[in-house]
């Protein structure tokens, strides 16, 4: 079974949590680290990433946390993994530094097809799809 990177997968994680947070506040990093048991400097610096790629805003001081810079049904999921994902997603599934259409691996021409489809549903998917229940939107 292929798995996003960790850091992708916290992202992934942390947004939903701030997306289902009452009230729309902003949500403290040690509040979200505490209930997804993460190390909380390693969210931290994710959720930092985030906000610096547009996708969370960030508050500072006593009251402040991190909270989502789109409504949920404007947030695709692609938009949050993506900044994690090694070239943007496109990393040879052998480990090869180069893998194309051109110089393929053994695995590249089946693999394409999969990365494809798990690209589409990474970009077709929106946070409130998932907090709706919604795995893929109708096709």
């Amino acid at each position: 079974m292929l798995t996003l990177p960790q850091t992708a997968e916290y992202a992934l994680r942390a947004v939903y949590f701030i997306a289902e947070s009452p009230g729309g506040a902003p949500v403290p990093v040690g509040d979200i680290a505490s209930a997804l048991q993460v190390p909380r400097n390693y969210l931290s610096k994710t959720l930092h990433q985030l906000a610096r790629a547009g996708i969370l805003q960030s508050t500072r001081g006593p009251l402040g946390g991190f909270q989502l810079a789109y409504p949920p049904e404007r947030l695709v999921l692609g938009a949050i993994v993506r900044p994690f994902l090694p070239g943007e997603g496109k990393a040879c599934v052998l480990g090869r530094p180069r893998c194309s259409d051109l110089a393929p691996c053994a695995a590249h021409h089946r693999w394409k097809d999969a990365a494809e489809r798990m690209r589409r549903f990474f970009d077709d998917t929106t946070v409130a799809d998932l907090m709706n229940g919604k795995a893929l939107p109708a096709a």
